[in-house]
């Protein structure tokens, strides 16, 4: 118990904002370890202890929306890795274990994204390496690919620590040379994976970040107008500088997701006041706007407003937030749940790519939650879409661990498809991050800002868009496989319940 109670903590200790990725392998080997060679019906406490030490610190951001939220969701999301615990008692027992235990990490993070309501894929093991020596492999093999080499370093990890035997040796002395060189592992082999040359070509993108007067759960609140007006002050603020020489002139400019909830097809005013700011900047801008649809639903857009012509192309948000946008259940939940009111009118999913035409460029739109999804951001990319255009508002969960784990997915994704992402918040992190991943240029929290960067134009597709999920289906195939010999095998000769040392290993 001690140990995936540990095991969790260091997991969490990887994500931001710590950041500290390297005791990511560290964090799994100890999950691993008490888990394999135990009774399934053991190993499922285990990894769910573990699971819940790792995801209540974690996810420490849903307090805001309310503390039985924030059980509720911890309670269920410890359910999978309860379930990965259980495989690992099972695979454990074979050789290779530590391949074996990897592949199931991805099956477990591949549930996760998909069960239930559509999925909640927040914290990822491949999430904690947004900037570290395994980061390339996104490269390779997307997300999937990262989780899978953290795991197995975990895993080989697990393995020298069982052979130092670190009672005998001390543990600090015994774990020191096994750590330096698992570790050692992933670096060596990022360093092989090309990076993608430079094009040659570039765009100039103003970013705007207007923040917004509200906190919590009511950040937006009966100051839907006031929201709207900062963000027009940071768009007539950029076109001042511009004209005076402070901002290079931008090609596009990019705005929040909700800085607007003002429908504009509908309201007049707010209409007139975007259509102002965007005729002052003199570019098409990104506008994130709720819109409606019909007398009853809502769309999340990210809506092209030309200087000119005014709106035009659009993209709607795909991957909802269960609970915030729509609401699963929904007669049951409102009976039940007077919060669940909050969300107001259901929101409609859209049905095609984000891939939007702005100036000289064809810009992938992706809507905050989606930045999570692997297939929402790899379809934008094949669609077309250079750079990605990240919409998101996090005012809700403001000054929280939220705002900085969604950076890194944006790292992760740049180096995974070889583009630039450009990150627009109403409160914060707005940022740029270079297709190497490296932020390049970031905003505080809670203040208004904007600027113009310099963005590069990728259109070289790496080895992940292209194969797309492939390996994530190998991997999880493969641990379907190891798991139905290890049923297999106990059925033929039964073990026992004591714990295995490090033989097979």
């Amino acid at each position: 118990m001690a140990a995936a109670l540990a095991g969790g903590v260091l997991l969490f200790l990887a994500f931001p904002p710590i950041d500290a990725w390297y005791l990511a392998p560290l964090g799994v080997a100890l999950l691993a370890l008490p888990a394999r060679g135990c009774r399934t019906r053991r190993a499922l406490w285990l990894g769910y202890l573990g699971g819940a030490a790792f995801l209540l610190p974690s996810m420490a951001w849903v307090i805001t929306v309310g503390v039985d939220a924030w059980l509720g969701l911890v309670a269920i999301e410890s359910l999978f890795y309860a379930a990965l615990a259980a495989g690992v008692a099972l695979v454990g027992r074979l050789a290779w274990w530590p391949l074996w235990t990897a592949a199931l990490w991805v099956a477990v993070e591949w549930a996760r994204g998909v069960f239930p309501f559509g999925g909640f894929p927040w914290s990822r093991l491949a999430f904690s390496q947004g900037e570290s020596a395994f980061t390339r492999y996104a490269s390779l093999g997307g997300a999937p690919l990262v989780t899978f080499v953290v795991a197995l370093c975990g895993g080989l990890l697990a393995v020298a620590a069982l052979r130092a035997r670190p009672a005998r040796a001390g543990l600090a002395r015994a774990l020191a040379p096994p750590l330096a060189g698992v570790l050692a592992l992933p670096a060596m082999g990022a360093f092989a994976i090309p990076r993608p040359a430079d094009e040659g070509r570039a765009v100039t993108i103003g970013i705007v970040q207007g923040n917004v007067p509200g906190r919590g759960m009511h950040p937006l609140g009966d100051v839907r107008a006031v929201v709207l007006r900062n963000h027009n002050e940071q768009i007539h603020k950029m076109a001042r500088a511009v004209r005076e020489g402070r901002l290079p002139r931008p090609d596009l400019v990019v705005l929040p997701e909700n800085s607007t909830d003002i429908d504009p097809y509908r309201d007049a005013s707010a209409r007139a006041s975007i259509d102002a700011a965007v005729k002052d900047i003199g570019v098409p801008v990104l506008v994130g706007a709720v819109v409606a649809i019909g007398d009853h639903e809502r769309a999340t857009r990210s809506l092209v407003w030309d200087p000119v012509t005014g709106p035009g192309a659009y993209y709607d948000k795909q991957q909802l937030v269960p609970f915030g946008e729509f609401t699963p259940f929904k007669e049951i939940v409102l009976a039940l749940f007077e919060r669940a009111r909050l969300v107001g009118r259901q929101s409609v999913a859209g049905t095609r790519d984000g891939d939007l035409r702005m100036g000289p460029v064809t810009i992938g739109a992706v809507n905050c939650y989606e930045i999570a999804f692997d297939r929402v951001v790899r379809d934008t990319v094949r669609a077309g879409g250079t750079p990605l255009a990240v919409q998101t508002n996090n005012a809700t969960y403001a000054q929280s661990n939220l705002p900085p784990q969604q950076l890194a997915m944006s790292k992760l994704r740049a180096v995974e498809h070889n583009r630039a992402v450009v990150t627009a918040a109403t409160t914060g992190i707005s940022a740029y991050v270079t297709p190497d991943g490296v932020v390049a240029w970031k905003t505080g929290e809670l203040v208004a800002d904007m600027t113009v960067v310099t963005v590069p134009i990728r259109s070289q597709s790496t080895l992940a868009t292209t194969v797309g999920p492939g390996p994530e289906r190998a991997l999880i195939l493969l641990g379907a496989c190891a798991v139905g010999v290890a049923l297999l095998r106990a059925r033929r000769a039964p073990v026992s319940s004591e714990p295995m040392g490090d033989e097979g290993g």
